[in-house]
């Protein structure tokens, strides 16, 4: 069918040969399915709620509107590309950034609204002048750049407002994920972040009831307290079921978030829209891999696929939620079950509004220690940033080519150090901003006035998205190889995992 709802039932829908898959088109029994999808709610789950929190926005309202998303990114990929788009972290910095300048969760989420449109219609021209303007514009040494600018550029997040409230549980966290993630294999591995807020709570509880509370500087405040490190007293009082809450100022002046209209400013906008090269890279990556899994030439869909994802990000902050991306962890559990379908998706996207409409659900969420977001974020803000350099590894980016290194250092530093440039009174560009502006027309400016020798050996590989995915914006690096289960070569998906 034109929207990809009709799909054919695959054999007796209860069993599967060793070498059979699952195609897009196809699905089994309507039990098997909606079992598989709610492993994929499970897969995305850690992330898409983990990353609302750390940008300060209600993670209730962004699972529900991850899942009405995730339909509205089937529906327009005419269900070719099957895919979950849960929250992505690719926003982090500029919203840290947005933030440190005064500015409320509205301007958050009208930046990031204009972020989405922008990949919509660089989705739309992708579609009808293909890729290759693509990396011409944007090649692997300034995309790994800006990826790695954006992750790094988080550090202060981490060290200045979740780490100090409770050092200890942070640390202990963030041991937890780095075991989780490498001594496992397979799908725990895979939900490692999941597993270790759930560790991280478990902790804060334990501590809180044999040594006793903890006095520090909760996050957003200026001065130490003495208060419990998992604050369930919200939970009781939420109901079971209904819509999310509106925005409104608490008694002692701080935004409590929920679903809002989004406003617009130029200095947000500015400190967001770098990150719309990461989901560039990311999107193409993620649609590679599924083809190299299904089987099946995507190309044709690419440039819809960017512009699906584009709209899902301005359709979730038009109601206040939090940007979109698609998720390598559910690319994960493709390539683990051989299921291709995408009603399996239609499933997990259904469960994800059901969750989103639970108040009790987002009390629950939104009560994580911050001392177990500091142990978590250590290691996917790290993450992000270091696979800006897995982007240039993969590609062969060479830097002893003057044209490579030096506007790209120069980027980076600007990026990472929030070095600022006054433009005007009232305007002025800084760290991810500023630093991806230098990056990019730095090393374009580099290759027009060098010599043809050094832009012949500056032109490396195209983006390697044909063979891995990079990238993840959801801050969990899988890499997917095409030999995964379902593509040829066919190997076994916990021995070729790297972490």
């Amino acid at each position: 069918m034109a929207l990809g709802l009709g799909w054919t039932l695959k054999g007796d829908g209860r069993t599967l040969g060793p070498n059979e898959v699952v195609a897009p088109d196809e699905r089994l029994s309507w039990g098997k399915t909606v079992g598989l999808g709610a492993q994929h709610v499970v897969a995305m789950f850690g992330a898409t709620f983990v990353f609302p929190l750390v940008m300060g926005l209600n993670p209730q309202l962004a699972i529900m509107m991850s899942g009405i998303a995730t339909i509205a990114f089937l529906l327009i990929v005419q269900g070719k590309v099957p895919s979950y788009l849960g929250t992505s972290a690719a926003f982090v910095g500029g919203v840290a950034a947005i933030r440190a300048n005064g500015g409320d969760s509205a301007e958050v989420t009208g930046a990031i609204f204009v972020a989405g449109l922008v990949l919509l219609l660089i989705g739309v021209l992708i579609h009808f002048l293909g890729s290759a303007v693509l990396h011409k514009v944007l090649p692997p040494v300034v995309t790994g750049a800006v990826v790695m600018l954006i992750g790094f550029n988080l550090a202060p997040v981490v060290a200045g407002i979740y780490w100090p409230q409770d050092q200890w549980v942070a640390l202990a966290t963030m041991t937890f994920t780095i075991v989780a993630a490498v001594a496992f294999r397979g799908f725990i591995s895979r939900i490692a972040v999941f597993l270790a807020l759930i560790f991280g709570t478990a902790l804060s509880w334990l501590l809180d009831n044999t040594v006793g509370p903890i006095t520090s500087v909760l996050g957003g405040a200026t001065e130490a307290t003495t208060h419990l490190r998992w604050d369930t007293s919200l939970i009781g009082e939420a109901s079971w079921f209904g819509f999310p809450s509106q925005t409104v100022v608490a008694a002692d002046g701080k935004e409590v978030v929920g679903w809002h209209a989004p406003s617009f400013t130029m200095t947000a906008i500015l400190l967001v829209l770098p990150a719309v090269i990461a989901l560039v890279a990311e999107n193409t990556g993620h649609v590679k891999a599924v083809a190299e899994m299904t089987g099946h030439d995507l190309d044709p869909v690419m440039g819809r696929a960017i512009a699906a994802d584009g709209f899902g990000t301005m359709l979730a902050t038009s109601v206040g939620g939090s940007p979109t991306t698609t998720y390598a962890e559910n690319i994960g559990v493709m390539a683990a079950t051989r299921v291709y379908s995408t009603a399996a998706y239609y499933v997990a996207a259904a469960v994800a509004i059901l969750f989103g409409l639970s108040p009790k659900f987002g009390a629950l969420v939104a009560s994580i220690p911050g001392g177990v977001l500091g142990g978590i974020t250590v290691v996917l803000y790290g993450m992000i940033g270091l696979l800006g350099a897995k982007i240039w590894k993969e590609n062969g980016v060479d830097f002893g080519n003057p044209i490579n290194l030096v506007p790209i250092a120069a980027g980076i530093i600007i990026g990472i150090g929030n070095v600022k440039v006054d433009i005007t009174e009232d305007f002025s560009l800084e760290g991810i901003s500023l630093g991806t502006i230098v990056a990019i027309a730095g090393y374009h400016l580099a290759r027009a006035i060098a010599p043809a020798e050094l832009r012949d050996q500056a032109e490396g590989t195209a983006i390697a998205v044909g063979d891995h995915v990079y990238g993840d914006s959801d801050g969990v690096d899988d890499l997917y190889q095409p030999g995964y289960p379902g593509a040829p070569g066919d190997r076994d998906p916990d021995r070729d995992r790297r972490p």
